[in-house]
């Protein structure tokens, strides 16, 4: 089967290869994001997915709006494909594209639909503490995530994963899910499911206001947006930005979960007064890092990054600034 890879980042690399690997399988082209200036010297950087397709000698479509790029839309027209393949490719396709391959433009999508619609259903589903989550391939329509669902895999969330650990995982996931999806596809073994819009909901666009931390929300929420948002989500300490990359909120209800050392720490505090304003540092624990209480419960710093400098554990940090018990993070 002659399928068009459409994808970018990282997470769509293990579902690429996994094409390439299949002998049922003949990825004629990619299509990508354009080159990205990144990094202190700017130069421009190609996708993840561009690096793995040019290493295999596969063509590579870089159009900046493939709905509007005659010499794509032209090349996807004569492609002849059987499948357009996409995995957090980043554009919207038009109609026109998606009427183009013989069998129709499958999509992994890296939630259990229709939670979680949207350009970034990792981040949200880990802001919003979810148990569990996983990979639903669709058929695509011209909606927003919206196309009738094919097949479906789950993964449990630990209360420790961030964002780059999920995403490896859902990677993973999605790499083998896509391949049993065309499979069964292709042998008319699968009848794809409406999804219920009433029971939607909505992954958007990171912004960056979403990155300042409130040390007036709980322990759990500050958690949750810190490893939703890895690695970008910042306080103010001693009047300069700090980016916040681990913790650990100091609650029984997670025990389970963690470390006997963690779960030792829980129980030291079990019955710490509360008192103290949100931000401020309650503690500092030897080996480990610094407690902070929040607007309702404590929190544990365990990676934190300073401006201009290299991420750090919560114990360095502590050692190395002198941190005392009453300073205050904003």
């Amino acid at each position: 089967m002659k399928i068009i890879f459409f994808g970018t980042p990282e997470f769509a690399v293990p579902t690429l290869e996994k094409l390439l690997s299949h002998p049922e399988f003949d990825v004629v082209a990619v299509v990508t994001q354009p080159d990205k200036r990144r990094g202190r010297g700017n130069e421009l950087t190609p996708s993840p997915v561009k690096t793995v397709a040019t290493a295999r000698q596969i063509p590579v479509w870089q159009p900046s709006r493939v709905k509007k790029d005659a010499e794509t839309l032209n090349l996807l027209e004569q492609s002849g494909a059987d499948f357009f393949v996409v995995a957090a490719y980043g554009q919207i396709l038009s109609q026109q594209i998606l009427d183009l391959p013989r069998l129709g433009c499958i999509n992994v999508h890296g939630s259990i639909l229709p939670k979680y619609r949207g350009a970034a259903p990792i981040q949200w589903c880990l802001y919003n503490g979810e148990t569990e989550t996983g990979i639903t391939t669709m058929l695509m329509d011209a909606g927003m995530d919206t196309g009738a669902m094919l097949l479906k895999a789950y993964t449990p969330i630990h209360i420790l994963d961030n964002a780059y650990e999920l995403a490896a995982r859902l990677s993973t996931l999605g790499a083998d899910l896509l391949i049993e999806t065309l499979l069964q596809l292709a042998s008319q073994a699968i009848a794809p499911v409406p999804q219920n819009n009433d029971e939607a909901t909505y992954a958007p666009l990171i912004k960056k206001e979403n990155y300042a931390l409130d040390w007036s929300k709980t322990a759990i929420a500050l958690h949750n947006q810190i490893r939703g948002f890895y690695p970008n989500c910042t306080a103010t300490f001693r009047d300069r930005a700090l980016k916040i990359l681990a913790t650990v909120p100091l609650d029984a209800a997670y025990t389970s979960q963690l470390s006997p050392e963690l779960q030792q720490l829980i129980h030291n505090f079990a019955d710490l007064s509360s008192d103290r304003r949100p931000g401020e540092i309650v503690q500092t624990v030897k080996g480990i890092g610094a407690v902070i209480q929040t607007g309702a419960g404590l929190i544990l710093l365990r990676e934190v990054q300073p401006a201009g400098k290299r991420p750090q554990s919560g114990w360095d940090f502590v050692n190395g600034n002198r941190l005392t018990v009453g300073e205050v993070f904003l």
